[in-house]
This record gives structure tokens, C-alpha cells and sequence, in this order.
């Protein structure tokens, strides 16, 4: 082999490793920044991760907001009518938050079982849920309807 096909060589490998590498971090970084949601039975399941952020989303239970002394800590319950996880957010709600309403909590699970928020997200009007929050209240309302007596529509 020439000295001129091997320096050619050399270069193709060196370029081709480099890709490699450039695309091992590119990859590396997405898989950090990726944020899966799941619903409030997913999570009570174990199926949600422990240490990674996540999004949680349902409605917020009836009667269970409760505001910290520092003024700015609210725990609260979200639920999918079917489970139900506590969400604790330091930091000024939006100003659609109320019980009852469709929300979307991005944050981490402590090991308590706790869900801790770092961003709340309420729905904007009447007509709009969010599509993931959605579809999990569909399928625990299906879930509760399989569990039901025969003759009973309603829980």
C-alpha cells in the first residue's frame, strides 16, 4: 500500500469514528432530555421510573389541596379515577388550578411515593384536555366499568 492510500485510510477512519462519537452524544443527550408521561395508575402500578423526570397527568381530587405554611408549597392528589398519587409543587400555580381540574405535572418520584413537581400545567378552557390525560381517564373509566357488577353503569 502507498503511503498517500494509507494517509486516505487513516483519514476515512478517523472521520467515521469521529461520527460515531459526535452521534453517541447526540443520542446520549436526547435519551437525558426524553420525558415520558404516565398516568396516576401507571405510576401507583411501579411502571414509572424512579430516578429519571416524568410528566403525571389527571384531574386534581376534590378536597385535596392543602397549602404549606411557607405559602408556596401545595400537595395536592391527582387522580384517574382509578389511583390516585400526591403531587407536591413549590411555586405559583397557574391561575386555571383547581380541584376537579385536568393537569399536567412535570417532575420525579421520590422514594415515599411523592410525586415532586418542578412545572404545573392546567387545561386552558372548558373543550380541551390534554391528549395523554385524556386517554388515561378513558381507560381507567374502562377499567372501572370491567370491575363493576353486572346491571351497573355507573360507579
Amino acid at each position: 500500500m502507498r503511503a498517500t492510500r494509507k494517509k486516505r485510510l487513516y483519514l476515512v477512519l478517523l472521520m467515521v469514528v469521529g461520527i460515531g462519537v459526535a452521534v453517541g452524544f447526540a443520542l446520549n443527550a436526547f435519551n437525558q432530555n426524553l420525558m415520558f408521561f404516565y398516568s396516576p395508575s401507571e405510576v401507583a402500578a411501579g411502571k414509572a421510573p424512579a430516578a429519571h423526570a416524568f410528566r403525571l397527568g389527571g384531574l386534581v381530587t376534590e378536597g385535596s389541596v392543602q397549602r404549606q405554611a411557607n405559602g408556596l408549597t401545595v400537595r395536592f392528589d391527582v387522580t384517574d379515577n382509578a389511583k390516585t398519587v400526591t403531587v407536591e409543587y413549590t411555586g405559583i400555580l397557574p391561575d386555571l388550578f383547581r380541584e376537579g381540574q385536568g393537569i399536567v405535572a412535570h417532575g420525579q418520584l421520590r422514594s415515599d411515593g411523592v410525586f415532586v413537581a418542578d412545572e404545573v400545567l392546567a387545561k386552558h378552557d372548558e373543550n380541551y384536555m390534554p391528549p395523554e390525560v385524556a386517554k388515561a381517564l378513558e381507560e381507567a373509566h374502562e377499567e372501572g366499568k370491567a370491575s363493576m357488577p353486572p346491571g351497573k353503569t355507573t360507579p
